[in-house]
């Protein structure tokens, strides 16, 4: 399988042949930040997309089909129409808070998705505590949800803050202790080294019934941390209007649009990295032609296909339960995801230290 290295390692080097090396650093860093920004906007363009279309098909409706070939310069006009809107300032708002917090959303995002492993050699930030790093930054973003509440000085804006940041620190728990179930197996929180320990087989096949376990819990949470359906009571159209989000229009608004997708799929990221390989192929010990075969698949195509999946298992989870209510979300996270995820962490902790794993 190809190493996107060799390319990274061609070009610094290349730039240190004739300029010092804290100039190099500083070229790479600015060229990374652009590809990660680039890479942002078309895994939001294709996630919006891949929503319509996958809403439509459980609705039985054909989604965006008249703009371009399949609907797909609809979502083109869509940014355009956004980049267009008045951005309409709320004469009663904080306008400081007001205007920071799609800010600080969209950062929060663009840091969780800087952590994903996109490829063999393409990972930015591959630091030793990897995962504890993107459950930091992804914790950033309820900041900038409460502030868009209070900022907004509208009581639907503040009660859907309210709510969101409930949902999303609580859910927030389970979804690391899912996490710390496979670190526990693995013993390490680097997300390369957990993707190279998957080498023989993925943890959802070997890590036994706890990793199972571990990868439903971690879908359910992860898509109530993103306010998803059936999860998405903080932007409950029919009692808020839209929550917190409200009173933000134009490019503001599409700030927590856009964050709202990728962290979908930063969320959808995460279970194929640390659950089913990441850009790891499907290996079967025993089987040499097969896994020769596999290893042509560039790791790229591995770990947006099991990505992708991921997404279109959580939209099926979306479109498919109705909205809960919010006692009913908070009761679902502290009287049984979280009494379970800690019951599966310490069932995991006995099958390492006994070794019982394969």
């Amino acid at each position: 399988m190809f190493d996107f290295g060799i390319i990274t390692s061609w070009i610094h080097n290349w730039l240190l042949s004739f300029m010092p090396l804290g100039l190099a650093t500083f070229i790479e860093c600015v060229l990374i930040g652009i590809c990660i920004i680039l890479l942002y906007i078309i895994v939001a363009v294709i996630m919006i997309y891949m929503e319509r279309k996958v809403c439509a098909a459980f609705q039985c409706r054909l989604g965006p089909n008249r703009v371009g070939p399949w609907g797909t310069i609809q979502l083109v006009c869509d940014v355009i129409k956004m980049l267009t809107k008045e951005i309409i300032s709320i004469r009663s708002s904080d306008k400081f808070l007001y205007n920071l917090a799609p800010f600080i959303v969209i950062l929060a995002s663009v840091m969780a998705f800087s952590c994903l492993p996109f490829g063999r050699g393409l990972e930015v930030l591959d630091f030793n505590v990897g995962i504890f790093f993107l459950m930091a930054s992804s914790s950033i973003g309820v900041v900038g949800v409460l502030l868009a509440g209070w900022g907004s000085n509208n009581k639907y804006s503040l009660i859907g803050a309210m709510r969101s940041g409930a949902q999303m620190i609580s859910y927030e728990l389970s979804a690391s202790i899912s996490l710390l179930t496979i670190i526990v197996l693995t013993d390490t929180m680097q997300f390369s080294e957990i993707v190279m320990r998957q080498q023989d087989a993925w943890f959802i096949f070997k890590g036994h019934i706890p990793a199972f376990i571990a990868f439903v819990i971690y879908l359910i949470a992860g898509n109530a941390e993103v306010n998803r359906g059936p999860f998405d009571l903080p932007e409950a159209e029919s009692e808020l209007t839209a929550g917190f989000h409200t009173e933000y229009s134009g490019m503001h608004f599409g700030l927590f649009y856009v964050a709202e997708f990728v962290n979908l799929f930063v969320v959808a990221g995460v279970a194929s990295t640390v659950f089913l390989g990441g850009w790891m192929p499907l290996h079967i010990a025993g089987w040499e032609g097969f896994n020769a075969i596999m290893d042509y698949i560039p790791s790229v195509v591995w770990f947006f296909g099991k990505t992708l999946f991921v997404v279109w298992l959580l939209m099926w989870m979306k479109w498919t339960f109705p909205r809960l209510r919010i006692d009913q979300i908070l009761t679902l996270e502290w009287k049984y995801l979280i009494p379970i995820s800690m019951l599966n962490l310490l069932i995991m902790t006995i099958i390492v230290v006994f070794k019982l794993h394969f």
